[in-house]
């Protein structure tokens, strides 16, 4: 049994299978997810497991270069968004419509959906190398 990291079995497969500027979302619990896009389905009940909670144990494995979150977060969901960012220091952050946001889960690896129920909770995570 895996001692440390993420447990999920998915979710520790897909990461460690990104390679440079592959995609994974972290969803809130009504994003769209395209039927050709691995879904990775966490959500127990509202709020289980939360986002931010879900990005902050993905953090610890995965290493993020850009991040893409939807502009309407800001304003619709500001709290999140600001959590977000706190946690991701150093990592570039692009700002787009919502629309662009579900446009590029199109492109991602997988989505992983959270149970969270605040609007616009959505990332968009590009992998970093490490060296």
């Amino acid at each position: 049994m895996k001692k440390i990291g993420i447990l999920n079995s998915e979710i520790s497969r897909v990461i460690s299978e990104l390679g440079h500027m592959d995609r994974i979302v972290i969803a809130d619990a009504g994003l769209p997810i395209p039927s050709h896009v691995k879904r990775i389905d966490l959500a127990l009940k509202e709020g289980v497991p939360s986002f931010i909670e879900t990005v902050e144990t993905v953090l610890h494995e995965m290493f993020v270069e850009k991040a893409y979150v939807a502009q309407e977060m800001g304003s619709v969901s500001a709290t999140k968004k600001e959590e977000l960012i706190g946690l991701l220091p150093g990592v570039q952050i692009k700002v787009i419509t919502h629309e662009e946001l579900k446009a590029l889960t199109h492109q991602a690896k997988a989505v992983i959906r959270t149970g969270e129920f605040t609007p616009y909770a959505n990332v968009v995570l590009e992998a970093g190398v490490i060296f």
